[in-house]
């Protein structure tokens, strides 16, 4: 018996930003964009580290009270300013690995961000991570989705065909 039933639905793809990292941010911009590319309908939620890569470059805290200001003076914000989760060195890792990467003309994760953005990948917020590190919606780049919560990120991932946590 044949299944004449065609799947007019595109693939899709849901990532669970987890990490600000800038070798986390990189495959998360990849991956995205790639899938993206393919036709693929595709969603990044952005959480609690993961978070702070989305404040404007020109904010330099973010949060509510002494505490929350310190964990944001810990956690720059922006791409450009992304550290290695490890090897970093004092401080060379990531200029180490964004130079090596520009001499093998990757683009840099910040680059790949308005990439994904410009092929419609929907980028979303945490809306309880802002809400418990003091972000403000007018504080982060532009474009992104509104904020949702983990349920809605959650019944996007039980409907796509892939779901990574990077």
């Amino acid at each position: 018996m044949t299944d004449n039933h065609v799947n007019t639905e595109p693939e899709s793809m849901t990532i669970i930003a987890f990490s600000g990292d800038l070798d986390k941010l990189w495959p998360t911009m990849i991956l995205s964009s790639t899938a993206a590319a393919n036709g693929m309908d595709v969603t990044v939620f952005y959480t609690f580290w993961g978070l702070f890569p989305l404040v404007k470059d020109d904010v330099r805290i973010t949060g509510y009270d002494a505490m929350t200001k310190m964990l944001a003076g810990m956690n720059a914000p922006g791409m450009k300013k992304a550290k290695l989760s490890k090897m970093e060195m004092g401080g060379m890792g990531h200029w180490m690995m964004r130079k090596v990467a520009k001499k093998n003309n990757l683009m840099p994760p910040e680059d790949l961000f308005e990439m994904a953005k410009d092929m419609g990948v929907h980028m979303w917020p945490c809306q309880m991570t802002m809400d418990l590190l003091g972000i403000e919606p007018d504080q982060m780049v532009d474009g992104l989705g509104d904020p949702v919560g983990a349920a809605t990120a959650l019944k996007k991932m039980a409907n796509s065909n892939i779901s990574l946590f990077i």
